[in-house]
């Protein structure tokens, strides 16, 4: 019997090649693509397991030490949306409200919907939900713009239908994306004027589709560490509690859609 089984063995190795090959022939496409977010709250520890949780009980308590230290409060569930949502309006606001800190004042501030990956939840956050809501390495940045590349953004803006604005900024846009109105501290743009944006470093290379950030000059984007815009936010957060105040905002019409007729100032290209 032996020497059977070692014909069969090799006869095995001796095909395998062979259904490697006609294996290698199928041609695949990708027939499309779906996604879902699936949130991961208390209602999964409705049954838990408890070999799984004598296991990870060690590294929990490293993991909550790190993530748990509360930094602030929130008047209410904060959420990134477009044109307009409440989390990303505090985002850019904060752009703002830290740009004391570098010797800045910029005239508006944008904060990319692409780099908002969690919504912030109402009453205690912690650093974890900072960390949530701000996991990227990117800083944030200063530069200054001529009014024709803030135009150009403002309308490239308007094709992603909308981004995260700070609170000196009213734009009005079409449903397919055009930019109809903008204005800036309530004047309208300049297109020979220079403004000063904060914004963060990932988007000076004119990435999520913002191509008229390369039009930048005269940029500050300090490479440290603390600049992280997680640090930036829980900063703020530090600085609201110190005060007594609980974080919010609201929507104001920073970003609003427009019907069949004209809202607020006429675009004007001088």
């Amino acid at each position: 019997m032996k020497p059977m089984i070692m014909k069969k063995t090799t006869a095995f190795y001796l095909l395998m090649p062979v259904l490697l090959l006609t294996s290698c022939r199928q041609h695949y496409e990708v027939a499309g693509m779906q996604r879902s977010r699936i949130l991961m709250d208390a209602r999964y520890d409705a049954q838990p397991d408890q070999m799984v949780a004598d296991f990870l009980k060690p590294y929990k308590h490293q993991v909550d030490s790190v993530m748990g230290p509360v930094v602030g409060h929130t008047a209410k569930y904060m959420t990134a949306q477009r044109p307009e949502g409440t989390l990303s309006n505090l985002l850019a606001d904060i752009l703002i409200w830290a740009a004391k800190d570098y010797g800045e004042q910029p005239d508006f501030a944008v904060y990319n919907m692409g780099g908002v990956r969690a919504d912030l939840p109402k009453g205690v956050v912690t650093y974890g939900d900072v960390l949530d809501v701000a996991p990227f390495e990117n800083k944030i940045a200063f530069a200054t713009m001529k009014g024709s590349a803030v135009l150009d953004l403002f309308r490239q803006i308007a094709q992603t239908g909308g981004e995260g604005m700070s609170h000196s900024v009213r734009m009005v846009i079409t449903n397919d994306g055009q930019l109809v109105s903008a204005t800036i501290h309530g004047q309208d743009i300049d297109p020979h004027k220079d403004y000063r944006v904060a914004t963060i470093d990932y988007l000076l290379g004119g990435t999520d589709r913002m191509d008229a950030f390369k039009q930048s000059t005269n940029v500050n984007a300090p490479k440290e560490t603390s600049n992280n815009t997680r640090f930036i936010i829980m900063n703020y957060f530090r600085e609201m509690a110190k005060q007594g105040r609980e974080v919010d905002a609201e929507i104001e019409g920073r970003i609003t859609i427009a019907g069949s007729a004209l809202t607020g100032s006429a675009l004007n290209d001088k």
